[in-house]
């Protein structure tokens, strides 16, 4: 058995004019496949689409809100696969205890990365092929908890449980999740490089890869995910091992 191309496929990436999503939608390409990308910001997802070329498309949308993900979906119409990267994790940076927690605004916490996956997926039922794939992303905090992060490690272990759900409720459509590490995407880009080196060396010195991943490493696993035609409710962990220890 040959194995699975993604040439002439269509893969849709939310979250996709920047980091891990960009680094999907750019290597799809590469395999021959045509990227559509969604996020938020309308300049943005235009400055995607101009980098990744002719073989790219996209749009705004707004994944907290139903209405703007049925139109976009009713925009793009049929597709092989979606890839869900969209996310606010550094909002989720400002962890307390339980005992401090706004009940009322933790809740936003959920709105991107959990609700607006569901969201998508919802909508996106109607266009994608049987034979195509939803991957959603979570975070090694799923499995590593720490201290002011409940809200933060509910939500990434959530992802894994509609991951599992999903992919018995929406078969044969395959539903996978990758769970990345420390990513360097653009958010790092606020902090100034000394600062950030040393940053990020004090958080992976005890990992047995000591480094932080580019964004292309990690899109490699979605990448897999999409041609794993035998492949379903699993969640994929790309951390450099920080997992292990």
């Amino acid at each position: 058995m040959t194995a699975p191309s993604l040439e002439g496929q269509r893969v849709v990436v939310m979250g996709g004019s920047s980091g891990i999503g960009f680094a999907v939608a750019e290597r799809a390409i590469r395999e021959g496949a045509q990227a559509v990308v969604g996020s938020s910001d309308a300049a943005r997802v235009e400055h995607a689409v101009k980098r990744l070329g002719s073989a790219a498309s996209g749009s705004a949308v707004d994944v907290r809100d139903e209405a703007s993900v049925s139109a976009f979906f009713q925009r793009h119409h049929a597709f092989d696969h979606l890839v869900f990267t969209a996310g606010d994790w550094p909002a989720l940076r400002t962890g307390s205890a339980v005992a401090e927690l706004d009940l009322p605004g933790a809740h936003a916490v959920f709105a991107v990365r959990f609700w607006g996956a569901l969201a998508a997926i919802k909508y996106a039922q109607r266009y994608i092929s049987p034979a195509g794939s939803i991957t959603l992303t979570n975070g090694v905090v799923a499995h590593r908890p720490r201290k002011g992060a409940v809200l933060n490690t509910a939500m990434a272990g959530a992802i894994e449980h509609l991951t599992r759900a999903l992919a018995v409720e929406l078969a044969p459509v395959r539903v996978n999740a990758v769970c990345p590490g420390l990513v360097l995407t653009e958010v790092w880009n606020g902090i100034p490089e000394d600062r950030r080196e040393e940053q990020i060396r004090r958080m992976t010195a005890r990992h047995p890869l000591p480094r932080a991943a580019d964004p292309g490493e990690v899109a490699e696993a979605y990448l897999y995910l999409l041609r794993a035609t035998y492949s379903t409710g699993q969640v994929l962990i790309v951390d450099g091992g920080m997992t292990l220890v």
